[in-house]
């Protein structure tokens, strides 16, 4: 109990620190309800982290799950004011943050980005209020049956109040009268959320489905009202076999509830042929029709066609399950000449109807497929997903969570004899389906599964390896502004990789565009909280003329697996943090097709018990300073270049080292030590982070001599030494006479030059005049803030021009009358 008592203080110092930030108070309220059951003081925390961050549903979130967490630890025999008092707390912070959810959601869907998956809607609201109509649902019950007719709303509780013994529960009356319409209500809305669709990253939890089943189920009831009308007893009976909806209807397979489907049809029959029928009422007819064909057992010949022509809804219903029922039943079967209705025009209207009702909601997730095409006729050519599954894990009862994106259940030989094969084509990164001259346009479940088509006409089973792909290299333009450096590059169409960031890239036309490396730190701590990993460096890339095909980002996972689903893409715009799914990931890059730019790295999703490791390179750079002093940095291998640009900035030089990259564990902590005399270390320790700016700094005063440095892990249990290297004399004392006389004046005297020449408009008017930049140079340079910067980024130019430019370049500082002096004195000392 100490160890708790000092880790909540810890975190109140913390939160009154950093009065600004609600995480440590978020981070405290879970901690005083989920370790200390410290209840009041929880909703103090939660509440403040609220004040500081009111817009965040996740923020406010915490709320609801202290006063829910509450309403869980009370006693069995609780009085049911005191239950009704938590709950209407709990619902209240939970509706709260359903509407903050909501609002978030709705403001990052105002730019329409085509490739942008969002980060998914927060749906923590909704469920908390299930969990907690289920919790009191429970608690009451257990004291008095009387409860579970009130709350499914078979009596009123005004009528009952004697029977419950306390009258002055009747101010709670709203708030128990809406519970079962508001259970119902949200429960729907998982049932659709989960049937129709799943998360991109990572498996959606089961035990969500379960508890909003089960709570459902408490609200409707188990019995069917006598003092009710024939069609409201139907509906009831539907509701209790979770079928009340298309997406119910269409999970019966999945819940293997298969013996009730029968009994749902005739239901689903005697409403829609009832006075108040209704288009949904005909479609679940039909629907319920087709979960019978796929459980083996015969049904009517009908195609339904007609009749479903005749209750096509008004213009104004969405209705998107009845479009795609048509879709489905026009679709040509096996024995049709040519098609008997537009299937672009059944396919615009599906895509419309799906795009008014459920786009906002499934915009963050992937679409799970409903039904498949087989061979057959009428309804028995429509094959379920469920049937797929049980035929690929030939297990009925084993949970329905199938990664479809995989596709590796298509391999099966059981379920290829189950589909019907297509003819198509590929164009332009678009799929057509083709029947008997009807060209279909349709979406492909793996985008990097097609070829590029200036290549073939043809889809392919697997997309070009991107490791085999002949990659020109091109050196960037550097320029360097207010601190900040940033690469430019342009080229024709074909296929690039940036010589600094292994950036890669595949055009069709000439394109031009730039990028700097951003920063983790603002970032890491949202992505650990969906349990990824920075698993490459962050670029904020702006294309400035023509369009990407194809993005290649780097990324510094060792893993053997290379499956799409470990990864992931962080996305960083203006309307916030965002992710991406990738098409497709080798051993050092991860693809996007048709991206949109802005700040974009690699994510990696982590396992429980699974190290993550990463290729790691250690350099060694000599610096310009007096004394022995060397610069030896831990990175990631993706950030070797840039590490290497910003330190031949400053003018050191790298001391090439033989060796291979060395596998590291992301975080894991390092000592560098030396058997040199009299070195300085600093710092004593380094961690192997996200960024290229930490290093040890080695001090030497006086070297003359060859020494070893060794790179040891932090580790208690190993501490092993991962890298040694010996430095020679001749690595680090670059002065002998050879070597120095054949070194270019320009070179020889970098430092100098940096720190003393001061007319750089009149140098840079020479090397305009003279054709070693170009004007848009020019006016980059110009616009650096101090005149070391402007002469580091003109020495780049200068010596990237080889021994040419050189020695123009010491041709216009000869010919300026101001640096005569120096220029003296520098050949003076040569």
């Amino acid at each position: 109990m100490e160890d708790k008592n000092q880790s909540a203080s810890v975190l109140k110092v913390a939160s009154k620190k950093f009065d600004k930030n609600s995480l440590f108070p978020q981070a405290l309220a879970r901690f005083c309800y989920g370790e200390l059951e410290d209840f009041k003081e929880a909703e103090i925390w939660a509440k403040k982290a609220i004040d500081r961050e009111p817009k965040k549903s996740f923020i406010a979130d915490t709320l609801g799950q202290v006063h829910k967490n509450h309403l869980r630890n009370k006693r069995l025999l609780a009085e049911p004011r005191e239950l009704l008092q938590l709950a209407h707390k709990a619902i209240e912070a939970f509706e709260h943050e359903e509407e903050l959810a909501e609002e978030e959601h709705r403001k990052s869907m105002i730019e329409d980005e085509k490739s942008k998956v969002l980060w998914g809607l927060n749906t923590r609201g909704q469920f908390g209020f299930l969990q907690v109509c289920n919790i009191l649902f429970d608690r009451l019950v257990c004291q008095n049956e009387t409860w579970k007719e009130v709350l499914t709303k078979n009596v009123s509780m005004g009528s009952v109040l004697e029977s419950l013994g306390d009258n002055k529960l009747f101010r709670f009356r709203d708030l128990i009268e809406n519970l079962r319409e508001k259970v119902e209500k949200k429960f729907m809305f998982f049932d659709t959320f989960l049937i129709y669709s799943q998360s991109f990253m990572k498996k959606d939890k089961a035990y969500v489905s379960k508890e909003a089943s089960e709570c459902y189920k408490k609200y409707v009831g188990d019995s069917v009202p006598k003092d009710k009308d024939k069609l409201q007893q139907i509906l009831q009976k539907l509701k209790q076999k979770l079928a009340i909806t298309s997406a119910g209807v269409l999970s019966c397979l999945d819940r293997t509830c298969t013996s009730d489907i029968e009994l749902i049809i005739e239901w689903w029959k005697e409403v829609w042929k009832s006075n108040d029928s209704t288009t949904d009422a005909f479609v679940n007819f039909i629907l319920a029709k087709i979960m019978l064909s796929n459980k083996n057992q015969a049904t009517s010949s009908s195609d339904y066609k007609n009749a479903l022509r005749l209750r096509k809804p008004l213009p104004s219903a969405t209705q998107a399950e009845y479009h795609i029922l048509s879709l489905l039943l026009f679709w040509p079967s096996d024995d049709e000449d040519k098609p008997v209705s537009d299937l672009n025009q059944l396919i615009k209207h599906a895509s419309c109807a799906y795009e008014q009702e459920y786009k906002t909601m499934f915009r963050s997730r992937y679409l799970r497929p409903l039904f498949f095409l087989g061979p057959g006729k009428s309804l028995n050519r429509f094959v379920h997903r469920r049937v797929l599954e049980i035929l690929w894990t030939k297990d009925a009862l084993k949970e329905s969570n199938t990664n479809w994106r995989n596709e590796n259940i298509f391999r099966d030989s059981t379920v290829e004899e189950r589909l019907l094969k297509v003819e198509g084509v590929v164009r332009n990164y678009r799929v057509y389906a083709t029947f008997r001259g009807t060209e279909v346009e349709v979406e492909a479940n793996r985008r990097d599964s097609l070829c590029r088509s200036e290549h073939s006409g043809k889809s392919k089973s697997e997309g070009h390896e991107m490791d085999t792909c002949d990659w020109i290299k091109l050196d960037p333009e550097v320029q360097k502004v207010n601190e900040m450096q940033s690469y430019s590059l342009q080229s024709d169409r074909g296929c690039f990789e940036c010589s600094v960031s292994t950036l890669r890239w595949v055009c069709k036309e000439p394109i031009y565009f730039t990028y700097h490396f951003g920063s983790w730190e603002e970032h890491t701590e949202r992505i650990n909280s969906m349990d990824y990993l920075p698993a490459g460096p962050l670029l904020d890339i702006s294309v400035l003329a023509g369009t990407i095909e194809e993005v290649y980002l780097p990324h510094w996972i060792d893993t053997e697996s290379t499956t799409p689903d470990m990864f992931a893409v962080l996305h960083v715009d203006a309307c916030g943090d965002s992710i991406e799914t990738v098409s497709e990931v080798t051993s050092s890059h991860v693809k996007l097709l048709q991206p949109t730019f802005s700040r974009k790295a690699p994510i990696f999703l982590k396992k429980l018990g699974i190290s993550v490791k990463v290729r790691s390179d250690i350099l060694i750079f000599k610096t310009t300073k007096e004394y022995l002093t060397l610069h030896v940095y831990l990175v990631p291998h993706c950030l070797k270049k840039m590490v290497d640009e910003e330190e031949s900035a400053h003018g050191s030089k790298i001391i090439l080292k033989p060796g291979k990259q060395e596998s590291l564990e992301i975080l894991d902590s390092f000592n560098l030590t030396t058997d040199a005399d009299n070195a300085e270390i600093e710092p004593e320790t380094v961690r192997l982070g996200y960024d290229s700016g930490i290093y040890f700094e080695v001090f030497i005063r006086n070297a003359d001599s060859d020494f070893s440095l060794r790179l040891i892990t932090e580790k208690k249990d190993d501490g092993d030494t991962i890298w040694k290297r010996t430095i020679r004399r001749g690595d680090y004392r670059s002065g002998n006479s050879d070597n120095t006389q054949n070194e270019h004046f320009i070179d020889r005297h970098r430092t100098a030059l940096i720190q003393r020449v001061k007319d750089i408009k009149h140098i840079l008017d020479k090397l305009l005049e003279v054709g070693l930049i170009r004007q848009e140079k020019y006016d980059t340079i110009r616009k650096i803030a101090t005149e070391y910067d402007q002469m580091r980024d003109i020495l780049k130019i200068v010596t990237a021009a080889g021994k040419g430019g050189k020695d123009a370049f010491l041709k216009i500082l000869k010919g300026t009358r101001s640096l005569k002096p120096l220029l003296a004195e520098l050949e003076k000392c040569s």
